[in-house]
Order: C-alpha cells, then sequence, then structure tokens
C-alpha cells in the first residue's frame, strides 16, 4: 500500500498567526499545494465558496450631467461647440434676414400690402421656417422697436453727459429723433400700425419704454435742481407728458391722421408748448 506524502506547514512566520488566501494551480509532479476554493489557516484548510464576480467593478450607472458622464473625448467635445457655434450663426443669420427682407418690403409696398408670402418667396424658405424665427408678421418688427428704443436711449444719454439747459437739452434731443423719424418714413408708417414700439400692445417692450422714461426723468430732475423747471409736479409726470406729445405727434404724422405737415415743425411746437409749462 503506498506510503502517503504528509503536507509540509505552508508559514511559520516566528510562530505568528498569519491568514493567507492563495490559488494555486496543480503542477503534474507535486500537486496542488492548496486546492482550489481551501483557505489555509495555519495548517489547517477550509472549503470556501468560490465568488465567480470576485475581481470585477461594481456596475455604475452614469447620469447625465454628472462627471461619470463627461467620459467623451475632448476633441469630440471640442467639434460638437464648433458645430452648435455654426448652427446658431446660421439661425441668427437667417432671422437677420427675414427682418431685413421684410423691412426692404415694408418700405416699398407698405406695411399693409406685405404679406408674409411676400417674405417667405424672395428668401426661398417655407412658411413654417419663417414661423420659427416670428409668430407674426409684427413680431417683426419687434427687432426695429428695439432698435428705436435703443436709438432713444442713446441720445439721451448723450444729453445727460453734456453740460446745457433743460431747454437746450430737451429741443436737441427731439429734434434728433424727428431727423431719424424723417428719414425713414414709411418705416415708421409700420411701426405704428403695427404697435411695434407700444408698450401696451408689446409687453415686451415695456422695460425699453421705461428705461428710456428713467433717462428722460433725470434731465427734468436736473432741471428742477437748477431752478428751470418747477417743483409743483413730480418728475414722473413730467416725463410722462413729454413723451406723451412726442409719440401722439409722431403717430399722427406717421399715418397722416391730420393731414400733411413737417414733423420737425410740429414737435418742435410741442417742445416750446411744455417748456412754457414747466416754468417755474
Amino acid at each position: 500500500m503506498p506510503e502517503k506524502r504528509a503536507r509540509a506547514p505552508l508559514l511559520d512566520v516566528c510562530h505568528s498567526h498569519v491568514r493567507v488566501t492563495c490559488t494555486i494551480y496543480s503542477v503534474r509532479s507535486v500537486g496542488p499545494l492548496i486546492h482550489p476554493g481551501e483557505q489555509s489557516d495555519m495548517g489547517r484548510t477550509k472549503t470556501v465558496r468560490s465568488n465567480p464576480f470576485a475581481g470585477r467593478p461594481p456596475a455604475v450607472r452614469r447620469r447625465p450631467g454628472t462627471e461619470l458622464d463627461r467620459t467623451k473625448p475632448r476633441g469630440n467635445r471640442a467639434g460638437e461647440k464648433e458645430m452648435l457655434g455654426l448652427r446658431e450663426r446660421k439661425k441668427a443669420r437667417l432671422r437677420q434676414e427675414i427682418i431685413d427682407t421684410a423691412v426692404r418690403l415694408f418700405r416699398k409696398r407698405g406695411y399693409e400690402k406685405t404679406r408674409i408670402d411676400d417674405i417667405v418667396q424672395l428668401l426661398e424658405i417655407s412658411q413654417p421656417t419663417f414661423f420659427r424665427y416670428f409668430p407674426t408678421k409684427d413680431a417683426v418688427l419687434g427687432e426695429v422697436g428695439r432698435r428705436g428704443f435703443a436709438c432713444i436711449t442713446e441720445h439721451l444719454k448723450n444729453e445727460l453727459s453734456s453740460e446745457a439747459t433743460t431747454g437746450e437739452h430737451l429741443s436737441r434731443l427731439y429734434q434728433e429723433l424727428v431727423r431719424h423719424a424723417e428719414a425713414d418714413r414709411p418705416l415708421w408708417h409700420a411701426v405704428v400700425l403695427s404697435g411695434a414700439m407700444d408698450p401696451v400692445r408689446s409687453p415686451d417692450m415695456r422695460e425699453h419704454k421705461e428705461f428710456a422714461l428713467g433717462l428722460l426723468r433725470e434731465i427734468l430732475a436736473q432741471g428742477q435742481k437748477r431752478g428751470e423747471v418747477s417743483r409743483t409736479f413730480p418728475v414722473e409726470h413730467l416725463a410722462e407728458f413729454m413723451d406723451g406729445l412726442y409719440n401722439t405727434i409722431v403717430r399722427q404724422w406717421a399715418v397722416d391722421l391730420t393731414g400733411p405737415h413737417k414733423l420737425s415743425d410740429r414737435v418742435g411746437s410741442a417742445v416750446e408748448f411744455f417748456l412754457r409749462g414747466v416754468r417755474p
């Protein structure tokens, strides 16, 4: 009967208790020192269950917008940003082309006689494309209205930064605005009919209107400090009176409501009328 070969102790380090888990694949000449699935504990062996998933990292679910999701190569992200920038530039360019084409037709044919079909045919785009940028024909003039308020604001700021009397400030301011209006009467006719600068009909213009009125109030407040403007009425009321006078005259001129007349003459009279009324 063959003699059984005794197993030698695996480890003996200063008689310390050492726990080692090891798997050694069999060598034919000697045989496995520790069988797979066995755990050595100072010469004693225990059988443990093997874990088929041991060594695999746990699955992590990526969430959009988190650090784990930001694993795309930088080159791809740069390319995507470039494509987005190009797409946005194309959209901005087409939007501006729609505005320019519409304004050109308003000047040539008149606001009421210009149809959306006329605009899209000239641009060679479809109506759905037009409506992606502007919900109505009136909305196209919203950009013109914003530019109009930007012009008014610029002139108001220039007057505030210069030294002059209240009368000189108001006369120069409104004569400059009149000059712009008279140079493009067909467009102002369209603006008046569409209500593009009317804060009642176009709520998105209210902020621009209020900002312009705030600058006009500053001019009048400075006049009150110098004794040029009466303190009987608050500057808020006075600014509304002057603004209302100017807007009424421009609207009537744009649509010939009071018959043909020179806008500069009518506005000049309105400013003089206002200044006489606010003298202390």
